[in-house]
């Protein structure tokens, strides 16, 4: 047979961050997908590297990553797994972060107090995610703070 093969499968990927590889391992399992080799590694100044293995291109990313201790550094490994699928052209980026990293401070309580929950809902979105699933955030209003991150579709208004 000559010329292109088309096909409308969808080509789901997931990625995993350091900080609880296991967690992964096992949705991986459970979605009978294996996970995409990547390398990942810190320099010798703390800066954090990450490269896929094998072409994204098109796919349904999930990027599996907990943040838990030391949070910063699993917050900025996450969003630099998101950069580098969107610029390797990943269809669509899905951010699977089971603890919500700063939800505990979705409002100020006092003055010169930051939300710190919002800056980074703004992160993930500017990094490239289109979605992102969490587990029991601290409080409703941080589904608004999501809500008002999602990136409009090309020629809709901005439903914030």
């Amino acid at each position: 047979m000559t010329g292109l093969k088309k096909t409308t499968e969808k080509n789901l990927m997931i990625f995993s961050g350091r900080a609880h590889p296991q967690l992964a391992d096992e949705v991986s399992v459970l979605l009978g997908q294996p996970l995409v080799p990547q390398s990942a590694y810190e320099f010798a100044n703390g800066e954090i590297y990450v490269r896929y293995e094998e072409s994204v291109r098109g796919c349904d990313a999930f990027v599996i990553q907990s943040h838990t201790s030391p949070i910063n550094e699993w917050i900025m490994e996450h969003l630099l797994m998101v950069d580098a699928l969107k610029r390797a052209s990943a269809k669509r980026i899905t951010v699977v972060m089971p603890f919500y990293g700063y939800a505990r401070r979705d409002k100020k309580h006092r003055g010169r107090e930051p939300i710190s929950a919002r800056p980074v809902a703004d992160l993930f979105k500017t990094a490239g995610a289109d979605r992102l699933i969490t587990v029991d955030l601290h409080a409703d209003q941080i589904q608004g703070l999501l809500r008002r991150s999602r990136r409009p579709p090309d020629g809709a208004a901005d439903p914030g």
